[in-house]
């Protein structure tokens, strides 16, 4: 199977609600959806297994690097596809680094938009993982009426730009939009309200923003389609389900990597000389 065909963002995008809840990885096997579901979740950490493998490679190499970017509506599962796909896993954390951006602190606004986001790409022989990243900056603020047309593309442009540079300095970027649809992000904002251990995941904010969901739909399909390249493709998983959602993203992060041609460096030394007394 090749998820990076299968999962490409299609030239014309529509993000359909039903389009969501899509599971074209899940076998038809009778199985009862518990099953399923731990089926997908063993899968999964095979995957990671296999990622480990040339993580260590990339690390050991210390030449490329790989930038993973999670987008999608509150809820979608960034946090949690984060979590499934490098902790407790084989991966090691000395190569790995994950960041979460929220709204922008006055500093930052001080500077250009892409200013904050520079600071956290992957260094050499290193995964990044952003949680939201630089989309924010144009997705949110379109949506709210705080840039107009004009600086909408001019932000996009600025961020084609940016990402070509990362290409050519030798980052691998990889680009997943999780596609949640607005029934099953009430229902999981609702078990946020319903579980008081989950009472410090919701934000009043995500309510005001869910009032604007078309309009967000909308954003993202223009930003998608104005960004996406083949030096850094963007990806449409259908995130209803977790398990689901989770097995996609670890196929397009091991064929990713596969295509990326690592390999071990040369030893130091001739080793066949080398004798530990």
């Amino acid at each position: 199977m090749n998820a990076r065909e299968r999962f490409r963002a299609p030239k014309k995008l529509e993000l359909r609600d039903e389009d969501a809840g899509l599971t074209p990885l899940r076998e038809k096997n009778g199985e009862k959806n518990g099953g399923t579901k731990q089926r997908e979740r063993s899968l999964t950490s095979e995957l990671i297994g296999q990622v480990a493998h040339f993580q260590e490679m990339l690390f050991a190499s210390h030449k490329q690097k790989l930038l993973l970017i999670l987008q999608g509506m509150d809820t979608s599962g960034k946090d949690g596809t984060t979590r499934a796909l490098f902790s407790q896993s084989q991966i090691s954390p000395m190569g790995l680094q994950a960041t979460g951006f929220t709204a922008p602190t006055e500093r930052e606004r001080a500077h250009d938009f892409l200013w904050r986001i520079h600071a956290h790409v992957p260094g050499a022989g290193q995964i990044a993982v952003f949680n939201r990243s630089h989309y924010e900056d144009v997705l949110v603020p379109r949506v709210l009426g705080d840039i107009d047309g004009k600086e909408t593309r001019r932000r996009l442009a600025h961020i084609r730009d940016f990402e070509r540079m990362l290409f050519e300095t030798g980052t691998t970027i990889i680009k997943v939009f999780l596609h949640i649809s607005k029934d099953e992000q009430k229902k999981r904002l609702q078990e946020r309200l319903d579980d008081p251990e989950k009472h410090w995941k919701f934000d009043p904010a995500d309510l005001v923003a869910r009032e604007r969901w078309d309009d967000y739909q909308r954003a993202y399909e223009d930003a998608i389609a104005a960004t996406d390249a083949n030096h850094a493709p963007w990806y449409i998983v259908p995130a209803d389900s977790k398990t689901h959602r989770n097995l996609i993203v670890a196929h397009l992060l091991l064929e990713t990597m596969q295509g990326m041609k690592l390999a071990w460096p040369a030893p130091k030394a001739d080793l066949d000389k080398v004798k530990v007394e």
